[in-house]
């Protein structure tokens, strides 16, 4: 049982939404002026400089094509640097401090998730008669409680949290990690234990959501891919790591390349892709291996451009303009209340919703953010170019100039100390606001993992029939 989560209350809220039991069950008819498919794809670990259109040699020519059929976006910002938080505030519109799910990650057998009161993004558009679908890594709590079909998703397929918490990670102080589960709705029905399940996990996302959208190309959508990849131990298929000269993230890149591209060729081959609206951006900074793209910082790291810029791209054929270039700044948290807009529902109203709608940004020209002030959670804070970051605790305010240093080398904090004093006051104001209308997560008491054996049950490798293939990247340890 969830601690803090009275389910009759819960039902109370979601109905106040026109988010009502029957709306859950509910299969509503195409209807394509008002309910165009969704589709949010969030990578992985990815930096900002990783694929072609934000200026890498990578091999990326479908995201290529997926830029210059659409826009793309150069000031695009996660709302956290770690997964656990920047999935929270994707999903729900609000800042992950306000909701309790800041700070570190959750774990296998954590006693914390994602409040199910909180309203998604699926459960928004539940309202409205879509059916919803996760597939990927979710990483917002492990607990029956907590996964996705608790939060509006009809369908969910995929690992719980990131593919490292896993039995050949040597870096858990106390105890080792428990098997790795593949989850279909809410059974496991596969687990992780090799490499070659590790290889795997980039298609078999891809294939379950190419599934998805074929079962229900004739009604309303939305497809949340989280994918797993290219978050460490990057693992692939031998004959990818030849492909990229054996550089592992290279060929994960390319191979997520290539995934995407497969989902774009279906939504075309179906004939549903001018009645879709696809976008593509990353959970936090790049980890080990991948490019920054000229930008300071990393995942998990200070919140300079590098731990919160990602590289972003929107995709509507006959709605985006192609080829087009935004540098207005905007944010994750801006996802919900933009989808709420465009498929004409309604955002909740007895809560903070921390994003605005800027579907403007997605289908104009020269329109403007509509936010006067961009927050790097507690950290640091954007007005217009400029740019103040407090490094550590404790630390002297550092301030930067973005549009004549956007790699940050440059601290001109002493030069306007007027500058920092305001930049310092709207941050502190900002902390004071969101602390003020905090919401907790859920927790749960004596929580266990999803499994604690793997007797009976297949690797994912040959639950896919593909225990053949050969792999390159992790090297296997032995644990003693």
């Amino acid at each position: 049982m969830v601690k803090m989560i009275k389910l009759k209350k819960a039902v109370i809220i979601l109905t106040a939404f026109g988010i009502s039991n029957s709306a859950f069950g509910q299969v509503a008819k195409r209807s394509p002026e008002n309910k165009p498919n969704f589709i949010v794809i969030f990578i992985d670990d990815m930096g900002y400089g990783d694929i072609g259109p934000f200026g890498s040699k990578n091999k990326t020519p479908q995201l290529d094509l997926m830029a210059a059929e659409g826009r793309r976006f150069t000031d695009f910002y996660v709302s956290s640097t770690n997964c656990t938080p920047s999935r929270a505030a994707l999903l729900t519109g609000s800042y992950a401090d306000r909701i309790g799910m800041d700070g570190d990650v959750v774990f296998p057998g954590d006693h914390r998730g994602l409040n199910p009161t909180e309203i998604t993004i699926a459960e928004i558009l539940k309202g409205r008669g879509y059916t919803t679908g996760c597939f990927g890594k979710w990483h917002l709590g492990d607990q029956p409680g907590f996964l996705p079909l608790k939060q509006g998703f009809d369908e969910y397929e995929g690992i719980p949290y990131s593919n490292d918490m896993w039995v050949h990670n040597t870096n858990r102080k106390k105890e080792g990690w428990p098997p790795l589960p593949y989850i279909r709705q809410e059974k496991v029905v596969a687990h992780i234990p090799d490499a070659k399940s590790q290889a795997l996990l980039c298609e078999a996302t891809t294939d379950a959501t190419i599934d998805f959208i074929k079962r229900n190309q004739d009604n309303p959508f939305f497809a949340y891919i989280p994918y797993s990849f290219v978050h460490h131990p990057q693992i692939v298929e031998q004959s990818r790591a030849d492909n990229a000269d054996g550089d592992i993230t290279r060929a994960q890149i390319e191979e997520l390349d290539q995934r995407i591209g497969q989902i774009i060729f279906t939504l075309k081959e179906l004939e549903i892709d001018k009645n879709t609206l696809v976008l593509f951006t990353s959970d936090n900074g790049g980890a080990k291996g991948t490019s920054m793209g000229g930008l300071r910082g990393k995942k998990g790291h200070q919140k300079y451009e590098g731990s919160m810029r990602a590289p972003t791209l929107a995709w509507w054929p006959g709605k985006i303009k192609p080829g087009s270039v935004i540098s207005e700044y905007f944010s994750t948290i801006d996802i919900l209340p933009t989808i709420a807009a465009i498929s004409g529902a309604k955002i909740p109203n007895d809560r903070e919703i921390d994003g605005k709608d800027v579907s403007k940004l997605l289908f104009k020209s020269r329109k403007k953010t509509p936010h006067k002030v961009l927050f790097y959670e507690y950290e640091g804070v954007r007005v217009d170019d400029w740019k103040l970051v407090i490094p550590n605790i404790g630390a002297a305010a550092e301030l930067y100039n973005l549009k004549n240093d956007i790699g940050e080398q440059n601290n001109v904090a002493g030069k306007y100390p007027a500058k920092v004093q305001k930049l310092e006051d709207l941050l502190q104001k900002h902390k004071k606001y969101v602390k003020s209308g905090q919401r907790t997560a859920a927790f749960v008491k004596n929580p266990e993992p999803l499994i604690k054996d793997t007797k009976g049950l297949p690797s994912l490798a040959e639950y896919l029939n593909r225990n053949e293939i050969e792999t390159a990247g992790f090297r296997m340890e032995n644990k003693n």
